[in-house]
């Protein structure tokens, strides 16, 4: 065989050796997640490997849910979405970078997961506080996140003025000065769920957060419950953070095989049980039964049947002009 021959050979051999090249996915997701995708991209890179033989890495992005939705928007490479809520998504397909019947592709509204919104107090409860009522009283003072940037604080909100709403004789015009009230003891607007947290526990500001669940949670898994705890309110409203494929943005980097197989990694029973671990409430009823001690019973309200869905929530309450705008005053 000829020197040329013999190198052509090698380079062949060398090639067919070499293994293929890690792909690479950004998930651009809301504040509190940090913890469950770590676990789940690490799972799923496992898993992939398995399957396919090829590398994956996971690149995350975290931050106020609407802000998220913006940098996307605005550019930020993203080929999957984990938002806390449709709205956000809903903001990204309006600007063509995928379809806008997302929500139609996965199961469960494309939603794997859900949570709610609970109260987090100080050890031992010194301000007394039960239900939502407390909240607005004199001396209060209530951390919650600015629903202008923040997804989980439009639950905040939502979920309160949904409670003034189903009290005997509630109203709107009721419920528009409950909300105006709690807002009045609320000292700080941080832009996302994990500042609040932070505000709270790390800074030790404000008597009561609004919380995620799974925030509220890891709060006292890692502080300890000689710190806080946690406060079910007697009313709370369903969450369900949803999650799309980018359409746009995934094929153009070739990665929509394996964001597909991301997302749809997020349904699996194993998926499930890294989103129970996590303090998600899991859509799989066989990791719900063995999760049920976890999660406390509550009476949940949904978007849809009290608002009219996310698009009408979101002109009416969090629009610039909207009545977030009028009732709150810094």
């Amino acid at each position: 065989m000829s020197p040329t021959a013999s190198l052509a050979a090698a380079l062949v051999l060398a090639l067919a050796a070499s293994p293929a090249p890690s792909q690479e996915l950004l998930n651009v997701s809301y504040d509190p997640t940090r913890e469950l995708y770590q676990d789940v991209n690490a799972a799923f890179a496992r898993y992939w490997q398995g399957k396919t033989g090829k590398a994956v890495t996971i690149q995350q992005s975290h931050g106020g849910s609407s802000k998220q939705a913006r940098a996307v928007l605005d550019g930020l490479e993203a080929d999957v979405l984990t938002l806390a809520l449709a709205y956000d998504i809903d903001a990204v397909a309006d600007g063509n970078l995928l379809a806008r019947d997302w929500q139609k592709r996965l199961p469960q509204n494309s939603s794997p997961y859900t949570s709610t919104i609970v109260f987090l107090v100080r050890k031992g409860n010194p301000k007394g506080v039960k239900d939502w009522n407390d909240l607005v009283k004199p001396g209060i003072s209530v951390i919650t996140p600015n629903p202008k940037t923040s997804g989980g604080a439009r639950w905040n909100y939502l979920a309160a003025w949904a409670y003034a709403l189903k009290q005997p004789g509630g109203t709107e015009a009721k419920a528009r000065d409950f909300v105006n009230r709690l807002y009045k003891n609320v000292p700080v607007l941080d832009s996302g769920a994990r500042g609040a947290t932070t505000t709270f526990v790390q800074r030790g500001i404000g008597d009561v957060l609004l919380a995620w669940e799974n925030e509220a949670f890891l709060s006292i898994k890692e502080l300890g419950p000689e710190k806080v705890q946690i406060v079910v309110p007697s009313l709370s409203i369903l969450a369900e953070p949803p999650v799309a494929l980018v359409d746009k943005v995934a094929d153009r980097k070739g990665t929509r095989a394996v964001a597909q197989a991301y997302l749809e990694y997020l349904y699996t029973p194993v998926g499930q049980e890294i989103a129970a671990k996590n303090y998600y409430r899991p859509r799989l009823e066989a990791v719900a039964k063995k999760y049920a001690a976890t999660f406390p019973r509550i009476d949940l309200i949904t978007i849809d049947e009290v608002f009219g869905g996310w698009q009408k929530a979101q002109k009416t309450h969090f629009a610039d002009g909207g009545v977030f705008d009028q009732i709150y005053q810094p």
